[in-house]
């Protein structure tokens, strides 16, 4: 993995990106947040890839922090430079940042998962009562 893939989608996630391009804009979350008319924890879950924003929003911060929509979300397009000192990850970083995507996919399948079963309990419960 070379510099010029440090925004791609095998490297970085949505959050990672939407943090990144935050960071460099000099924003805080709550600045950015008032600005985007949002919640801090709201933006805090986007940034934490626990969630996603609509596409209005999408579109609002492209233009706040100066980068692509494309970027934003796949990191293709114009968006950030790739952090100067980080010029070539080693392998072992390449697997473990695989390692942490696998994980972060497994974890939020398991969330996913983890609400419909709360949504049939709650509904079973209804109809007990």
């Amino acid at each position: 993995m070379h510099a010029d893939d440090w925004y791609s989608p095998d490297a970085a996630t949505f959050g990672d990106r939407l943090a990144a391009a935050r960071e460099a804009q000099g924003m805080s979350q709550g600045q950015m947040a008032k600005r985007l008319g949002v919640r801090v924890t709201t933006l805090r879950k986007w940034e934490e890839d626990r969630s996603e924003p609509r596409a209005n929003r999408l579109s609002m911060m492209a233009g706040l922090l100066n980068v692509s929509l494309m970027w934003l979300i796949n990191g293709e397009g114009e968006g950030l430079e790739a952090p100067e000192a980080q010029t070539e990850l080693t392998p072992g970083m390449v697997g473990l940042l695989l390692e942490i995507r696998e994980m972060r996919a497994e974890m939020r399948a398991g969330a996913d998962r983890l609400a419909r079963l709360e949504k049939r309990l709650r509904t079973a419960l209804k109809d007990v009562t």
